[in-house]
């Protein structure tokens, strides 16, 4: 038996756990919401937008099945972005990259880049990486990581899953 590596990130996809764990985490509305206060209007899977890049607004209504294929559409467009994020080469396990992904797919794409978790990565401090994951704990300048609140702790408990999950791989 083998010992586990990681493999470069141009040759990884999003695992069908890691998927699913991504829409357990979103949720399924089919009408759409403002799922925290400050937020934008998401529907589906979390979507806040179609594959076209037309913004979700309030009204809009979606089927599962349409939504199961929308998340899949800007899932595959997000891996794209992670790959070339980290020059294709950058080595994970299969754990971070979804990790990553789901980060990147509740935060977006301009929280990533050029930031610290980005910035760690590129430089091969993984649990670093991890533990930066933990500065994203704020919605709307809320703290979401302030026990008990009721605006947006579920954020941060998504985070803190995020962080052991990341760093039980380390």
């Amino acid at each position: 038996m083998g010992m586990k590596q990681r493999v470069a990130v141009s040759l990884l996809a999003i695992s069908a756990g890691g998927f699913s764990a991504w829409k357990a985490h979103e949720g399924f509305t089919d009408t759409a919401i403002i799922p925290t206060k400050g937020d934008v209007p998401t529907l589906g899977y979390g979507s806040t937008h179609y594959g076209d890049g037309t913004r979700v607004k309030m009204g809009d209504k979606i089927t599962r099945e349409q939504a199961d294929v929308l998340a899949r559409k800007l899932m595959k467009k997000d891996e794209l972005f992670l790959q070339k994020s980290l020059n294709g080469t950058v080595k994970l396990y299969q754990e971070e990259f979804d990790v990553y992904l789901d980060f990147i797919g509740q935060y977006g794409q301009a929280n990533w880049t050029g930031k610290s978790i980005q910035k760690e990565l590129l430089k091969g401090n993984y649990a670093q990486a991890c533990k930066n994951l933990l500065k994203y704990k704020y919605s709307a300048g809320y703290d979401c990581s302030i026990p008990g609140n009721k605006i947006c702790y579920g954020s941060w408990e998504r985070q803190l899953d995020r962080y052991g999950k990341c760093m039980s791989v380390q």
